[in-house]
């Protein structure tokens, strides 16, 4: 039904970008349309539609992404999530955009096929349970943790962890096992697949939340080596998700 779907406002009515993008979110079931990306317009479209999502360029025009959350916070009792875009890639840039409200920072350039999940991922509205629900749980964990999505790490480890949660005795062996499988999927080689997910990993652990990481991964992971293996961090997302997927099932 439509009032069930995740609507989401794009801030950018260019046919280069967010055309390709609405129409790409439009695939996956999500209610999606664009604006003028002008404050005003974006701001009236989000007190006037409501939407679920957000997704607008740091920088616009007239102003810029923090102005707008700003104003949308003073608005709303339940705002909603942002996706703030931008081309600069910069740790200080992000926290402070993190810090002011948003939901995600997505640098750019960034693979179109990644935006549902970051949509589906961010958004507070309840998602009826369905035949994605694994990918968008992995997609979830692995963005909570601090792995950006536009480097091959990325979905190198957001399709192992998927494909160990459909098939565990891919676990038995990563390297004879799982590593092809997902090397095999991305017309890649084991050891590529290998080196991009402990980049990933050593990323999330150099960059991520802290506090996050240790709540999620506790006193799993030895404090004196630090970064777990790749073997390591795949076992324990794939369990937790495993779980929880089991839970959502016993509680319909």
């Amino acid at each position: 039904m439509e009032n069930e779907r995740i609507k989401v406002l794009i801030g950018d009515d260019s046919a280069s970008n967010g055309v390709k993008v609405a129409a790409k979110l439009r695939e996956s079931g999500i209610t999606a349309y664009t604006r003028r990306k002008n404050s005003r317009a974006i701001l009236d479209s989000i007190l006037n539609d409501n939407p679920d999502v957000v997704m607008v360029d740091l920088t616009l025009p007239d102003a810029d992404a923090l102005m707008i959350m700003k104003q949308v916070k003073e608005a709303f009792v339940s705002p909603p999530a942002f996706i703030v875009v931008s081309d600069v890639r910069n740790s200080f840039i992000e926290r402070q955009v993190m810090e002011n409200g948003a939901s995600y920072f997505l640098s750019t350039p960034y693979d179109l096929e990644t935006i549902s999940y970051i949509v589906k991922s961010v958004c507070r509205k309840p998602i009826p349970l369905n035949c994605a629900d694994t990918e968008i749980m992995v997609t979830d964990v692995i963005q909570k943790l601090g792995i950006p999505a536009h480097i091959k790490g990325y979905h190198y480890l957001r399709t192992a962890i998927i494909s160990a949660i459909e098939d565990s005795h891919l676990m038995e062996c990563i390297t004879k096992q799982l590593y092809p499988c997902v090397a095999k999927k991305y017309d890649t080689t084991s050891s590529r697949v290998e080196r991009a997910i402990r980049h990933a990993i050593e990323i999330a652990w150099d960059r991520g939340n802290s506090e996050i990481i240790n709540s999620f991964f506790g006193y799993t992971i030895d404090s004196y080596r630090g970064r777990p293996t790749n073997s390591e961090f795949i076992a324990l997302v794939t369990d937790k998700i495993r779980l929880k997927l089991k839970n959502a099932s016993m509680s319909n």
